[in-house]
């Protein structure tokens, strides 16, 4: 029994130690790739294309389907209590702080996490890292850092278009149902967002973004030799990237709060 837990314990030092040096190459990098973006500048804006791009039109219509909802449910229940003024701190606080960041990081985290994380595990089994290594090409410089970079740039610019179709397209989707006076609703809207708000959506999506392709490259890599491995990498990847997440936004909310 002691045997096998410190077996356990001292597998998750290792994998932990791996991860953490993982996570410094990468880094190091990444200050290094403008400089020689030559390297893998196209696979940079072919991650950007698949990440954000191709992920426009279903952010668009959830963030204005989730902003449509929220305004006609606030316009209903907030004046009967006297609060009708609220509807737009809350907007505020659910879009842009709340469910802009996360929602899109679960939506980059379902496409391009298990994407990045089956392609890598691919190229692992079928020994082209140690074809990219044999010819003297970095692979953390040529196939993580454009894709951590990519992954990145895309869930920022994905956060700002979320807050964009939630805040702004929520109010044309709710003009159809009940009309409300333009200049009213973005007025107050502006008077409620303050600078910290900002900030904090976009400190969520930058940390986000680090996680994602952090984790899904790292368990990309981390297949061994068997193509059964590729499938479990890619949950592995999904999974520990919600749950990283999500503690980074509890932590980041609290310390917003502090």
């Amino acid at each position: 029994m002691i045997q096998h837990i410190g077996r356990w314990v001292f597998g998750r030092i290792k994998s932990f130690g791996y991860a953490a040096g993982f996570f410094w190459l990468v880094m190091k990098e990444a200050l290094l790739f403008f400089r020689k973006k030559q390297v893998g500048f196209k696979v940079f804006v072919l991650q950007v294309f698949f990440t954000g791009y191709e992920a426009l039109t279903v952010i668009a219509l959830l963030s204005m389907s989730i902003g449509a909802v929220i305004i006609i449910q606030g316009l209903n229940l907030l004046p009967q209590f006297g609060q009708g003024q609220l509807i737009y701190t809350i907007l505020i606080t659910v879009i842009t702080r709340e469910l802009g960041p996360i929602l899109t990081a679960f939506i980059i985290i379902a496409r391009s996490g298990t994407a990045i994380a089956t392609e890598l595990g691919n190229m692992v089994v079928n020994h082209e890292i140690e074809a990219y290594q044999a010819v003297g090409i970095n692979p953390i410089s040529y196939l993580v850092v454009p894709r951590f970079l990519g992954v990145t740039v895309s869930i920022l610019l994905l956060n700002i278009y979320f807050n964009v179709f939630g805040l702004g397209g929520s109010f044309l989707l709710t003009r159809l149902i009940r009309p409300i006076q333009f200049q009213e609703y973005f007025s107050n809207l502006l008077q409620q967002i303050g600078m910290a708000d900002i900030v904090s959506s976009l400190v969520k999506s930058l940390v986000f973004g680090v996680i994602i392709s952090i984790v899904a490259t790292y368990h990309g890599f981390n297949v061994q030799q068997a193509s059964y491995e590729v499938p479990v990498a890619a949950i592995k990847a999904v999974g520990q990237g919600f749950v990283m997440c999500i503690l980074a936004d509890a932590v980041i909310t609290m310390i917003y709060y502090l």
